[in-house]
C-alpha cells in the first residue's frame, strides 16, 4: 500500500516508492536522500513537522514536504 510519509507509523522502516511535487521540490528532496528505493524511518512528528532518519542522518521536514514523499 502506497501512502504519504505523514501516515507512516513512528519507528517503522519504510521504503520510498515515489517522490512527487514540482521539479524543484523533487530535486531538493532527492538532494537530501529522498529517492525511490531508499529506506526511511519516521522518528517523530510534532506540530506538523516530521523528523526522519534517512541515509544515517536525521532530517526535519515540514508536513507539506512529507506529503510529497510516498512510502
Amino acid at each position: 500500500m502506497v501512502m504519504p510519509l505523514t501516515m507512516a507509523r513512528t519507528g517503522d522502516i519504510n521504503s520510498i516508492k515515489k517522490v512527487g511535487g514540482k521539479d524543484d521540490t523533487k530535486r531538493f528532496l532527492e538532494s537530501l536522500g529522498f529517492v525511490a528505493g531508499s529506506p526511511v524511518t519516521l522518528i517523530s512528528a510534532n506540530q506538523g513537522n516530521l523528523i526522519v532518519s534517512i541515509k544515517e542522518s536525521r532530517i526535519a521536514i515540514s508536513k507539506e514536504m512529507a506529503n510529497k514523499i510516498f512510502v
